[in-house]
């Protein structure tokens, strides 16, 4: 809670104030965040900030919209491991619409892109793979 003659909160306070919630287990997956009316009376912040930090929290994919049921907890997702071999390269961007669709990619995550030696590309959703490295043994180099 916010207490008199504390600074004012913006909306990264209001976000991390929100994350705590979610890690303590007082918002658990499934419950919607309070709407940004609430959050603007609660917190005395103006509803663009309200906004503007379940915003950010939707970008980190800790929470998303659902028609009908407004902005709520999104549950944990253990990723799956995506093993990366020598000569190849990972980089990350936000994916297209499509892709969004496609994919299964919440707002906010961006998809994993696996470029492989002869150029052909795989993409994972960011909140569902994890990048390891496979390290091989040169033939010619002793172990």
């Amino acid at each position: 809670m916010i207490y008199p003659g504390q600074e004012p909160v913006g909306r990264r306070e209001l976000a991390e104030l929100l994350r705590a919630q979610i890690r303590s287990g007082q918002l658990r997956p499934g419950d919607r965040l309070p709407s940004e009316r609430v959050l603007s009376q609660s917190y005395d912040v103006s509803t663009i900030t309200a906004r503007a930090a379940v915003r950010l929290l939707r970008d980190e994919g800790l929470a998303e919209a659902v028609r009908g049921r407004g902005v709520v907890v999104r549950a944990p997702v253990e990723p799956e491991p995506v093993y990366v071999g020598i000569g190849e390269w990972v980089s990350a961007r936000a994916p297209t619409p499509e892709e969004r669709r496609e994919y299964g990619v919440p707002e906010g995550v961006p998809l994993l892109v696996v470029t492989h030696v002869d150029g052909l590309q795989d993409l994972y959703p960011a909140h569902r793979f994890k990048v390891g490295f496979v390290q091989t043994q040169s033939p010619d180099r002793p172990r």
